[in-house]
């Protein structure tokens, strides 16, 4: 089985879901398919600036849009 690889978009949008629309991890992983460890860890890597900047031009994009 190999790893399922996301996108910085997929990943800012599982991000969103949570910390601006209040879901609970578990639901939005299920709703996405993917692991609640892998949100998780998108989660904590974002809250510790540890994404790449090109993610967090990209969050702050889509954060002014909505």
């Amino acid at each position: 089985m190999s790893r399922r690889r996301y996108s910085d978009e997929f990943k800012i949008e599982a991000v969103k879901q949570v910390l601006e629309n209040g879901y609970t991890i578990t639901d939005t992983a299920e709703r996405l398919e993917v692991h609640p460890t892998s949100l998780s860890s998108w989660i904590k890597r974002f809250e510790l600036s540890s994404f790449s900047g090109t993610f967090q031009i990209a969050l702050l994009k889509i954060l002014q849009h909505t």
